[in-house]
């Protein structure tokens, strides 16, 4: 007796692509941060390679700004909250 060419019965349903289940609590990090490697410059009207300049250093968090590595343009920035206590040290 020949097979049917397609199989026959309740299809599976198919798990989406992107779909993941939540990490369990307590699980490890896959990383901190993002670093952004290439942003546009309104200037050079391209997306050029950026570089990573401190501006800030506050209680809350760090301030960044990226800059064109070309023209040197402000291209965007970004803050990082604070990891750990910041302590100042006074003369």
């Amino acid at each position: 007796m020949p097979r049917p060419p397609f199989p026959t019965g309740p299809r599976p349903t198919p798990r989406m692509a992107g779909a993941r289940s939540p990490a369990p609590p307590g699980s490890p990090k896959q990383f901190e941060s993002l670093r952004a490697s290439l942003l546009f410059c309104p200037k050079c009207q391209t997306a050029t390679p950026a570089r990573e300049r401190l501006l800030l250093v506050l209680p809350t968090g760090s301030l960044y700004e990226y800059l064109c590595a070309h023209c040197g343009t402000s291209t965007g920035s970004k803050t990082d909250q604070a990891q750990s206590e910041v302590r100042l040290i006074t003369p």
